[in-house]
């Protein structure tokens, strides 16, 4: 490891953390000046394995943000009504408008991962999804929506401990859920899923951006760094935008054949 990559790491999850994270936030919040002044519509889909660190993440990212702009999204399981609706109706209604952030905690891709892996859908409704989800979201970017895609990517390991931890910390046992406490069961399915999900859905107007996070600092800084690097606002402090490319990267399939993302 580089003597560079050492510092960094240090920043990230040391000493260095709370006042890099600080400074990010600083950024959000002239992004978000920049936003609502030109009405810009932007969505943040945050993707990834049960404990993967998206609450997490999402709750640094809009902490001091203006909370009549921003929404943050998170389903629950959908009604008997809506199971009889267009797939993607119950989530058009929670698009961004003019001078909107908007972040999904999960997003469609539930039908892509849980309710594949479960068994909640079936294998004509999995299908009509994975051939008409690049085309829903070549219409919300091309209506404007500035669409962001982000997987965060966790070990076996790393999920078992932190399973393990939700159940013996009384603050975070709200987290816990049956389907979470079947994750590492079946963990292949999912690990397939994803693969599946990644390739068929990645596309040059909507990609997929992996975020290596086992380390729970080191991916939040990344991650911030890597959407505000990718955002146009007045004043951006460029050198401080600078995300461990060992973290952050853009999907291939290379990383899911050779191994860089979790198997």
């Amino acid at each position: 490891m580089s003597k560079q990559r050492v510092k960094h790491h240090a920043a990230a999850s040391g000493p260095g953390y709370g006042e890099t994270l600080h400074a990010l936030q600083i950024e959000l919040v002239k992004f978000q000046k920049h936003l609502i002044a030109h009405g810009d519509r932007i969505l943040i889909l945050l993707e990834g394995r049960d404990s993967a660190g998206k609450d997490g993440t999402i709750k640094r990212i809009v902490e001091h943000l203006s909370p009549r702009e921003t929404r943050v999204v998170a389903l629950g399981k959908p009604s008997s009504r809506a199971e009889s609706a267009w797939y993607f109706q119950r989530y058009v209604p929670h698009l961004p408008v003019a001078g909107e952030f908007v972040l999904f905690n999960r997003s469609w891709y539930n039908r892509a991962g849980v309710e594949w892996v479960m068994g909640f859908c079936t294998e004509a409704q999995y299908e009509e999804f994975m051939e008409t989800v690049p085309v829903f979201e070549q219409m919300l970017v091309r209506s404007g929506i500035q669409l962001f895609k982000y997987y965060l990517d966790i070990t076996r390991a790393e999920q078992k401990r932190r399973l393990e931890d939700r159940l013996e910390d009384p603050l975070k046992q709200w987290k816990m859920s049956p389907i979470d406490a079947a994750a590492q069961k079946h963990w292949k399915g999912y690990s397939t899923a994803r693969n599946a999900m990644l390739a068929r859905t990645h596309s040059a107007v909507a990609p997929w951006t992996v975020v290596r996070a086992n380390d729970k600092k080191r991916a939040r800084l990344g991650l911030i760094m890597d959407l505000l690097a990718r955002l146009d606002y007045k004043g951006k402090d460029h050198a401080l935008l600078c995300p461990d490319p060992a973290i952050v990267f853009a999907y291939t399939s290379q990383i899911v054949d050779s191994g860089v993302i979790a198997p």
